[in-house]
């Protein structure tokens, strides 16, 4: 996830100090509970409107505490969520202000953005079928190409993320992902990988055989590694192992095929 530095304009930001009455008091609340051992429970045990929790946990994405915002991602994806059960429309709203933070019109950078849109539409279907192009979009040279690294990473992760929960969006949109594998970056590289496993692990939804295979071949002496926020923890990964697993289960499936056909 990104940097905690930001510019002087802070109009762009997701996170508002315009959290009414008690907003502080909140605010605080809210981090003792994240900061909490099973703090998914706590969270959806609180008698507190989700509409009221959402700008604090948002102000979460800039903490320097890496666990915090990383929770703060899983407990913004919770609270929207919560909200789209009630009333689509309001959980929209801070789709489209987690998607403004990310245009260069806000003034602002959108640390965490991507991660918190991803971690969204994994925890909820309705919204993923709306803006899971969107999300792909900003790593797409043909689409809103961020053209930072930091927020690139939290875009990859995101897709990472919807990939092992709703592989089936991502079908036709594996494009922008293939073309990763040959980014510089080792961490663009590794997640590219990890979301094209989870696509194999979902019978080679939307991956053709014969086409990644030139573009993971070199990887597979990629001694660089990752980590991955995963499931509460964090976890390192070699590209070239992941590369090398892609690879193996690739050739399987399409092994599979041809003894099919």
């Amino acid at each position: 996830m990104g940097k905690t530095e930001k510019g002087s304009n802070t109009d762009g930001d997701v996170c508002t100090t315009r959290m009414g009455p008690g907003g502080f008091a909140l605010k605080k609340l809210l981090r003792q509970v994240i900061a909490s051992p099973n703090f998914e429970n706590a969270l959806e045990k609180l008698d507190i409107p989700p509409e009221r929790m959402i700008n604090p946990l948002l102000c979460f994405l800039y903490e320097t505490d890496e666990t915090i915002r990383w929770r703060a991602v899983r407990g913004i994806a919770i609270t929207v969520s919560a909200m789209a059960e009630k009333d689509l429309e309001s959980s929209r709203i801070i789709m489209r202000r987690l998607i403004w933070s990310l245009n260069d019109e806000s003034g602002g950078i959108g640390w965490g953005a991507p991660e918190a849109m991803g971690e969204i539409m994994a925890e909820n279907e309705a919204l993923a079928g709306e803006y899971h192009r969107i999300l792909v979009s900003y790593i797409d040279e043909n689409g809103n190409l961020l053209d930072n690294d930091e927020l690139e990473r939290g875009v990859m992760w995101a897709i990472e993320r919807l990939a092992r929960k709703r592989p089936k969006l991502l079908r036709d949109w594996t494009g922008p992902v293939l073309a990763q594998l040959s980014s510089p970056d080792p961490m663009k590289r590794g997640l590219a990988l990890r979301v094209l496993l989870a696509l194999v692990d979902e019978h080679r939804l939307g991956i053709d055989t014969e086409r990644p295979g030139p573009l993971i071949v070199p990887l597979l002496e990629d001694r660089n590694k990752i980590r991955v926020f995963q499931d509460g923890l964090f976890v390192d990964y070699e590209v070239g192992t992941l590369a090398s697993e892609l690879l193996y289960r690739l050739n399987i499936h399409s092994e599979t095929a041809r003894n099919q056909c």
